[in-house]
């Protein structure tokens, strides 16, 4: 017997559904997301608190007409499943399968792609503007957590919604978490106005009054809506999204099918902006993953039974770096660490626990947290904002407006720098070398190794002035490789051979495996590792100059990358050889880390060829 998930292919078939029909239809998504999700991998817990909410937007709203923005996206799983994706869902977040994300070129009924948080107000504002161009009346959602209001750009669309925009519904999912616990003033005021319904119950009677008393009701209601007086303080208090210009409707239980039916059927008629606050429980219907959402925000395989990895998981780099940063801390009390609510993704939490007045997750506020950084350098501390690469990007202006330009000394450590895999083009830190070696006085280290990023990590802390980045990779390090012990900021194995190959980063263990398969077959090519590539030694073009051919490989963008700058330096001093440069030139699409190198001939295997391409046309 089919189950009802098996006979929804699209929005239409949810709209003929019951209530019961339809909750029967969440409790089967939710075991189908999380025997899915065991198996491939990806965001579990945040899709297990949107179910009811999804079917609830695929029953009301006339989709594709009606657009659904997600912020982040990586809540859509169940939008997915509703929209004609079930049977391909096992190839989730797998190179050429599903993405993670909303994807237009994916689906019609997905509108917008986004991987960073809070934009999702800013597009649907943008594409309602566009319905009026197009004088349409379909309706504009956006789905946005508490979390995602932790960042500035949510209220700068706040701030341009309230006027002149028709048929905007903002949902904001409340529950308290983005990846780590909310923090910060937004997250306070949102559990106050969950604590307080007798006040909307009132507001609600209030209006209903008003609106039977014949001829002066519905006037005397809006004078009152309108009004500043003490009157409207003390029966129509408004809440600080209806000073915005918004229809506030809630705290509606996120859970509770037929309230949601009914509040978004009456969020329709208004036909302005409107904010539906819900509140939701993240990891519903998951015992582990209600119990502990953090640790399911983003998940590799695991036993459903037992919740637990199916894979043992080995030390990171993020692991390492936060280790390396509650040392420096004991011995130095100027040491601070900052996060945009990513405490574990970046391996802050032992540092959080043993120096609690030094550390500070901002929310999800990257731009915040680099000017906030450099308040605190201007002081004479040292701030360490731990980030993801692709994160990074959100604060490049701070970077340069606010610490680079006065030379405040702030350490950047860039997590997740590269590729970073499954995630795909919205998250491959791909791009911080070349917009980073862009701003004058920047330092940047790129280390290959835990005992590397240790040795970077301690040199960026204890330099004495301006912008200091440590960059390093998702992942851990190849065990097998042993490069030698202590920094520098280049290394050259090998010397006589005509063709040297260069690298840096994780990048690195790919050249040093290809010369190493090379070496076995009599086949004799030299290395370079970099380590410092900002400034670069003036010793790195020279070692270059002694060679006829120089093969760069880069795990970054080529456009400005440190590939670009070499071989600008071998010309301006006379470089005759043959320089041949591998890097990154557009966005990098889903798939594994290795499967991803392989295709952009990142890999030792291509090393190897290109090399023995390269020999043999010079006999």
């Amino acid at each position: 017997m089919d189950t009802i998930l098996e006979t929804i292919n699209g929005p239409e078939d949810v709209k003929k559904l019951t209530i019961e029909q339809m909750e029967q239809l969440c409790e089967e998504i939710r075991a189908f997301l999380v025997k899915s999700v065991s198996v491939t991998g990806g965001h579990l817990a945040s899709n297990l608190g949107t179910v009811e909410l999804t079917v609830a937007l695929h029953k009301i709203f006339d989709l594709p007409n009606d657009k659904i923005i997600w912020d982040v996206g990586h809540q859509s799983y169940t939008h997915k499943l509703l929209t004609g994706r079930r049977e391909q869902f096992h190839t989730l977040r797998k190179k050429d399968g599903l993405s993670g994300f909303p994807r237009p070129k994916e689906s019609v009924y997905d509108t917008f792609m986004a991987g960073h948080s809070s934009t999702s107000i800013s597009a649907a504002i943008g594409i309602c503007a566009a319905n009026r161009l197009e004088h349409k009346n379909d309706h504009v959602i956006a789905v946005i957590g508490d979390g995602a209001f932790t960042g500035g750009m949510a209220y700068e669309a706040l701030n341009n919604a309230g006027k002149n925009i028709d048929n905007l519904i903002v949902i904001l999912n409340h529950n308290e978490m983005s990846i780590s616990k909310n923090v910060g003033g937004f997250a306070r005021y949102l559990a106050s106005i969950r604590s307080r319904p007798r006040y909307f119950k009132m507001k609600k009677r209030v209006e209903k009054v008003l609106d039977h008393i014949p001829l002066v009701g519905k006037r005397l209601k809006m004078t009152m809506q309108s009004s500043k007086s003490m009157l409207k303080n003390m029966l129509y208090h408004s809440t600080f999204f209806e000073d915005f210009g918004f229809v506030y409707l809630g705290p509606v239980d996120g859970h509770d099918m037929p309230k949601l039916l009914n509040t978004l059927e009456g969020a329709k008629n208004y036909h302005k902006p409107v904010i539906i606050h819900l509140y939701t429980v993240k990891g519903k219907g998951y015992s582990f993953a209600e119990h502990n959402p953090g640790a399911f925000h983003g998940i590799s395989q695991f036993d459903v039974d037992t919740g637990l990895p199916c894979s043992i998981q080995e030390t990171c780099y993020s692991q390492v770096a936060g280790q390396v940063l509650n040392e420096l801390a004991e011995s130095n009390e100027k040491i601070c660490a900052v996060t945009a609510a990513m405490k574990y993704g970046t391996g802050l939490q032992d540092f959080a626990h043993a120096h609690r007045d030094r550390f500070y997750d901002v929310g999800i506020a990257e731009q915040h947290a680099v000017t906030f950084c450099a308040g605190l350098a201007s002081r004479g501390f040292i701030p360490v904002f731990a980030v993801y690469s692709s994160f990074l990007q959100r604060a490049y202006d701070q970077v340069i407006h606010d610490a680079a330009i006065e030379k405040q000394h702030i350490v950047l450590a860039v997590d997740r720098a590269g590729i970073v895999g499954e995630d795909g083009e919205t998250h491959q830190g791909i791009f911080d070398v070349s917009f980073l070696t862009s701003i004058p006085g920047v330092t940047l280290y790129s280390p290959c190794g835990f005992e590397e990023l240790e040795c970077c990590l301690k040199r960026a802390v204890n330099q004495d002035t301006g912008v200091v980045a440590v960059r390093y990779p998702r992942g851990t390090q190849n065990k097998e490789i042993h490069w030698p012990a202590g920094f520098r900021d280049h290394l050259r194995l090998g010397s006589g051979s005509d063709v040297l190959l260069v690298s840096y980063g994780r990048l690195s263990e790919q050249v040093y495996l290809a010369r190493e398969a090379l070496r076995a077959e009599q086949i004799h090519v030299d290395l370079l590792k970099l380590t410092q590539l900002s400034p670069m030694s003036e010793d790195v073009p020279e070692i270059c100059k002694q060679y006829s051919t120089v093969l760069f490989y880069e795990e970054g963008i080529k456009n400005g990358g440190i590939g670009q700058q070499l071989l600008l330096l071998l010309h301006e001093q006379g470089f005759r050889g043959a320089f041949h440069l591998r890097a990154i030139e557009d966005f990098v699409p889903q798939a594994t880390v290795s499967e991803s190198l392989a295709d952009l001939k990142l890999d030792a295997a291509s090393m190897i060829s290109d090399a023995k391409a390269l020999l043999a046309d010079k006999k």
